[in-house]
């Protein structure tokens, strides 16, 4: 009798001490939450609103701009001198300007056939085009390949160098910048630059270069990407969509209004006088692109988007490939930002109002703004609200003002509209990301200056699925698991939760769907998986 008593009294005792445990957490909460969550929470949230506003605003301005471009057919052939250069008998093949192609490379296996192939078949005068393969790789077999593949080329009559250098310094924009020092360069007017994912079509040199033969004051043409994989995957989608709207808006906007945008670092022609006169390129951020971009403009030099012309290229489908890229892409302006802000505010060559443009709504906006407050805002403090119902979000920030923001992104895929739910819940997973690398590169934190290339597969992914039972890969918890989206979706789940409890705001079931996506992405369930032969 003495063992039953004293093992019924036991639960009763833990009982006990874990309800004492709950209120006396709860009793905390209650003492902290007033004077210090409550105060805290309402500053994070007027912050927040302050730069939803920001957002919008910006955004309401690019589309009423697009509107009047596209109502109005300002295109770039109307507002430009672009007719096509003509034959001359005299000075024959001397009238073409001379061209250089770069093609910089690292390890493209998958791709590197179709970018030569490619850039081989562009069409223009022979004797007036040099095609550069920029080999970086350091896979011996890799390289060995890319050469032969050079070297049939060459064969066939085909201008082509192949030129390798000692070390990776500098990445990309080393291997750009040491191409520029070959002799032969000296000779060539202009530069187009092509990933080694791109394919450009035979046309493209005609339909670019007459932009910078006839109007000496424009630096930079580029054109639009065409993705190949775009329907891929669900990812490939979403990519689709925010880029989509990057061309069709952003760029499209900078160049009919300040003739100004950012160069995407590739599909564009350069002036390689302006290249020279800008300081080249320069390796100290990972968007080396955008950095000549910002100098050469602060030189007064113009930029003209032509979206008419596309290129082939492919979007990266694995969800690691995807993170290294955004990684880059979000780190590298934000720091790029910290070093120019005061060199754009001092410049006495360009208008004030180009020089606001540039550092609040290119850079601050929608390099810093758009991905912080996507993350802070719909994903941290919205979601504490329900914690701390004392703190109410007004509708207009909270539905009315998001809404417009994402019906404004979405007008660039109209084919992708039944996907905007998709894409909110993917573009704020991804907002964590983003937002990490933001405040790295603001901060110059440890990975400011990290460069992975981005994965291409080419036609890998068709093979291999289509090959005898693969053998199934071996699961590796660092490549597949991300703690911080698992952290972030437990607890949208917890605030969810609650608010199903005890809330009335009734954000659950957008904190439920969230969280979902967020579970989905930390455990690397997301893009195309590629397994290992």
């Amino acid at each position: 009798m003495d063992r039953l008593s004293t093992t019924t009294i036991l639960p009763d005792t833990f009982q006990g001490t874990r309800d004492d445990i709950t209120g006396q957490i709860g009793l905390v909460w209650q003492q902290t939450k007033v004077p210090f969550m409550v105060p805290l929470l309402k500053l994070l949230m007027v912050v927040c609103l302050g730069m939803s506003l920001m957002l919008f605003m910006e955004r309401v301005y690019m589309g009423i701009v697009i509107v009047f471009v596209k109502l109005f057919g300002r295109k770039p052939e109307k507002s430009y001198k672009c007719e096509p250069i003509r034959d001359d008998l005299e000075l024959g093949h001397l009238a073409y300007p001379m061209v250089l192609v770069q093609i910089p490379m690292y390890n493209e296996k998958e791709v590197y056939q179709l970018s030569i192939g490619a850039a081989c078949g562009l069409s223009w005068p022979s004797d007036r085009i040099i095609i550069q393969v920029l080999d970086d790789s350091t896979d011996t077999t890799i390289k060995d390949l890319v050469e032969v593949e050079c070297q049939r080329w060459a064969s066939k009559g085909i201008n082509i160098k192949y030129e390798i250098r000692g070390n990776r310094t500098g990445y990309k924009a080393g291997a750009l910048k040491e191409g520029m020092k070959h002799s032969y360069v000296k000779l060539c007017d202009y530069v187009a630059i092509f990933d080694a994912d791109f394919q450009p079509e035979p046309d493209f040199l005609w339909r670019t270069i007459p932009f910078l033969v006839h109007n000496p004051d424009i630096a930079l043409v580029q054109t639009r990407w065409k993705f190949v994989n775009a329907d891929e995957c669900l990812m490939t989608r979403m990519q689709e969509m925010s880029l989509d709207y990057h061309f069709t808006v952003e760029q499209e906007v900078g160049s009919a209004t300040y003739a100004f945008f950012g160069f995407n670092g590739t599909a564009g022609v350069w002036r390689i006088s302006a290249l020279n006169e800008a300081g080249g390129w320069k390796d100290r951020t990972t968007v080396e692109d955008m950095d000549l971009a910002v100098r050469a403009s602060l030189k007064g030099w113009k930029f003209v988007y032509v979206g008419d012309i596309k290129v082939k290229n492919e979007l990266p489908s694995t969800f690691k490939a995807f993170r290294y890229q955004q990684h880059r892409w979000s780190c590298g302006p934000a720091n790029l930002f910290r070093k120019m802000a005061m060199e754009i505010l001092r410049n006495k060559k360009v208008s004030l109002w180009k020089k606001f443009y540039v550092t609040y709504s290119f850079f601050f906006v929608r390099k810093v703004i758009a991905h912080t407050v996507t993350f802070f805002f719909y994903c941290v403090v919205l979601p504490a609200t329900v914690l701390v119902p004392e703190v109410e979000v007004p509708k207009w920030g909270s539905v009315y003002i998001p809404s417009i923001i994402t019906i404004l992104n979405a007008v660039g895929t109209p084919r992708s509209l039944h996907l905007l739910m998709f894409w909110i819940l993917f573009e704020n997973v991804m907002s964590l990301h983003r937002t990490k690398a933001t405040l790295i590169g603001l901060f110059e934190a440890g990975r400011v200056n990290e460069w992975v290339v981005t994965e291409k597969l080419g036609d890998a992914l068709k093979m291999k699925s289509g090959a005898k039972a693969p053998r199934k890969p071996r699961f590796r918890v660092g490549e597949r698991l991300h703690l911080l989206e698992l952290g972030v979706g437990a607890y949208l789940f917890f605030c969810g939760c609650y608010d199903l409890s005890f809330g009335k705001n009734r954000y659950f079931i957008y904190l439920f769907l969230q969280s979902f996506a967020f579970f989905v992405a930390g455990v690397g369930y997301v893009g195309t998986f590629v397994p290992n032969s």
